[in-house]
């Protein structure tokens, strides 16, 4: 497997860049400090093609694939994590949509997606459920010719901000994960109460909710794909969402890396920019060689991913996941070693990083689930 992008690749990075340092880059501190979900940037975003760009060219989108939409989320993240989050998750759920969805719902809610003038959101975990989906504990009822929908969600990115919903939910609740399906829920259905959650170590652009769903009728219609099915469908995802944040790591790595080069190069000790002193040095060929490690592995992730082989897809999605979560908060924490005080304050955007950085070891399956799921494979 070739790891050397193709031109058309190295053009999308090249302008996802440029739209993150001339559009992102200017107000991210003001977004991180103000908890403000950058409503405008992401319309903006949508005329580049950078939102859902999965999403078909028949429904609007630009039709990319997993390492294509790779490049993209890794460049935004470099720009600015928070930001980065916001503009990347607006089509969250628009997979499923277009995997296992009826027509009728891809063509309502797929071009306004990939257009910018609606969001998606998924939503999954729970209070007392996040790696164990199995487990979860919303119940979607029928009621003649409709569903009725009970539970609540929670760490549900876009939460407050979405037009539609694809909720999970037990529909044979004794089934464990044979008794799950997926169904599509716009947020103006009464009953879907979001929450706002404002108090976040990091990613503070992106919005994030808990949702209460209190006795929400849909159409019985709106059944995404098979009842009973909706574990297995994830399942299609959870590689290419895996690698997804393997990029974000990476590109939260690579800004605070980028960071730490110029401070280097300018800073001043003992009359001499501190670049010049070995230490540093050390400390910038480390942490470079980490973040190329960690692309490089997370390239191959979405390859596997692509091709469709589920088992090297998920195994190599876990790996790519594990090691740039991890590596990106070590390069982050060593970027504010290279700055010192200075890094530890709001004027420089390294402690961003550092913040943001720590949620990839969490979401899509925490560090220790990853290593469940390698050991799983290998054992």
């Amino acid at each position: 497997m070739s790891f050397q992008l193709t031109s058309e690749q190295e053009a999308i990075r090249e302008a996802v860049r440029e739209f993150g340092e001339n559009e992102i880059e200017p107000v991210a501190r003001e977004h991180d400090e103000n908890k403000e979900y950058p409503e405008g940037i992401r319309r903006e975003a949508a005329k580049y093609d950078l939102v859902a760009p999965t999403i078909d060219q028949e429904y609007g989108g630009a039709g990319m694939d997993l390492l294509d939409s790779v490049i993209v989320t890794e460049e935004l993240w470099r720009a600015d994590p928070g930001i980065g989050s916001a503009v990347g998750s607006a089509g969250f759920g628009t997979s499923m949509i277009q995997r296992f969805g009826a027509e009728w719902m891809k063509e309502e809610w797929l071009p306004p997606i990939a257009a910018g003038d609606a969001v998606s959101c998924s939503c999954i975990s729970e209070p007392a459920h996040g790696s164990n989906v199995a487990g979860m504990e919303t119940r979607a009822e029928r009621d003649g010719d409709e569903w009725v929908i009970d539970g609540t969600k929670m760490w549900i990115t876009n939460g407050t901000v979405a037009d539609v919903a694809v909720v999970m939910a037990k529909t044979t609740p004794d089934a464990g994960r044979k008794g799950i399906s997926a169904i599509l829920v716009p947020t103006d259905t009464e009953g879907f109460e979001p929450t706002k959650i404002d108090n976040k170590l990091g990613i503070r652009a992106s919005d994030l909710a808990e949702i209460n769903l209190d006795g929400v009728r849909v159409p019985d219609e709106n059944l995404i794909g098979e009842e009973d099915e909706g574990f297995y469908q994830l399942m299609n995802f959870f590689a290419g969402g895996r690698a997804g944040v393997a990029a974000q790591a990476v590109g939260a790595a690579q800004g605070a890396l980028d960071a730490a080069v110029e401070y280097a190069g300018e800073r001043e000790q003992f009359d001499q920019p501190i670049s010049e002193f070995q230490a540093i040095q050390h400390k910038i060929a480390e942490m470079a060689t980490s973040v190329e490690a960690a692309r490089s592995l997370t390239y191959r992730a979405a390859g596997y991913a692509e091709e469709g082989d589920r088992e090297l897809g998920m195994k190599y999605a876990s790996m790519a996941k594990l090691f740039a979560s991890e590596r990106a908060v070590e390069v982050a924490d060593e970027a504010i070693q290279v700055f010192g005080g200075a890094g530890y304050v709001t004027d420089h955007p390294v402690e961003r990083y550092y913040r943001d950085a720590r949620i990839t070891k969490i979401y899509e399956g925490t560090s220790e689930i990853q290593k469940n799921i390698i050991a799983d494979r290998l054992l």
